[in-house]
């Protein structure tokens, strides 16, 4: 019996629900059992606010520590919140299918975030979040907010706090925790969320058996990794931070690929946006597996010409004047 595959998670029940996900999902598609490995990282154990402890990453760098060192064989992450700058000896073997990438309000009531009254409590621990709070309602007080979903939802249900934003997909891989409370659904055109929100990613290491990189590659979706790959290509030409107040979406359209970018200023008194679509190859993105080679500096390659896109659009944000409202961070 071939050995189980070792699947490095952190220990919350959104990664835990994550990384079940992707377990389940590479099982079938290799006939291998995975096991699940619990890792504890410093973003996990501290109640700083992100940016105090370095926002950018911090889930992330554990648990690539115990991939390079051969605690596990595999780690699935939240992509919103994981480097753009790849670490050597690392390669991502899979995104698979995006999930909703949409932003919720959290309330007891159900009052839109667009009606709280003065004096009402959001919390959020994302300065992308709190730009847009206040440019959607300026009445409102902003309160950083750390913790698992669980614990955010519970201070909403227990009156601490009047709202929440946080991510549909996370509430989704969560079905149930916030089934007693009332959920706002903020559309993408006006408050587009952060680069690769909703999608995971499965990394591993370069060396791995060409019978498991194919393996992984299965469970890659070529429509999630295009879109993304423009996103995040906006974040790394601003050279902002995964937990800066940048938003970028992107989607396929046809043949097509439109990106939508913002870039705020933290305070929310401004903002650059920008629209754009480029086409890419015909039926690229319905070829099954087509997100294989991502890497390969190709032309003819969509998932480079996505890039390539999303970095025009970061550029011409730039010239925009993004330089001047954007924190720029020295490894995004």
């Amino acid at each position: 019996m071939a050995t189980a595959l070792r699947l490095g998670t952190r220990r919350s029940a959104l990664a835990v629900a994550q990384s079940s996900q992707v377990a389940r999902a590479l099982s079938a598609a290799s006939g291998r059992e995975v096991t699940l490995v619990p890792i504890v990282s410093e973003g996990d154990v501290s109640r700083a606010s992100l940016a105090a402890i370095g926002g950018t990453g911090i889930f992330a760098t554990r648990l690539r520590e115990a991939l390079l060192n051969d605690e596990c064989d595999l780690l699935v992450h939240s992509l919103k919140d994981l480097p753009t700058a790849q670490p050597p000896g690392l390669v991502i073997g899979a995104v698979p299918v995006r999930e909703d990438a949409r932003d919720v309000v959290v309330t007891r009531d159900g009052t839109p975030l667009n009606d709280l009254p003065e004096g009402s409590v959001v919390g959020t621990g994302s300065p992308r979040r709190v730009a847009q709070i206040h440019r959607r309602n300026n009445r409102v007080t902003v309160q950083d907010l750390r913790g698992n979903v669980d614990s955010r939802v519970a201070r909403v249900r227990d009156g601490e706090l009047d709202a929440v934003i946080l991510a549909a997909a996370g509430l989704r891989r969560l079905e149930g925790t916030a089934a007693d409370l009332q959920l706002e659904e903020l559309g993408l055109a006006e408050w587009p969320t952060a680069p690769g929100q909703g999608a995971l990613a499965v990394e591993i290491r370069d060396d791995a058996p060409d019978d498991f990189r194919a393996a992984i590659a299965l469970l890659d979706d070529a429509s999630t990794r295009i879109a993304v790959a423009a996103e995040r290509a906006v974040l790394s030409t601003l050279e902002a931070g995964c937990h800066a107040p940048v938003a970028a979406h992107a989607a396929l359209s046809g043949d097509d690929l439109r990106i939508h970018a913002v870039a705020y200023a933290l305070d929310g008194s401004r903002r650059v946006g920008l629209d754009r679509t480029v086409p890419l190859l015909p039926g690229y993105a319905r070829i099954p597996g087509s997100g294989k080679g991502a890497d390969a500096a190709d032309d003819a390659n969509p998932i480079v010409r996505a890039a390539r896109a999303g970095t025009d659009v970061a550029r011409r944000l730039l010239e925009r004047g993004a330089a001047d409202i954007v924190p720029r961070e020295s490894t995004p």
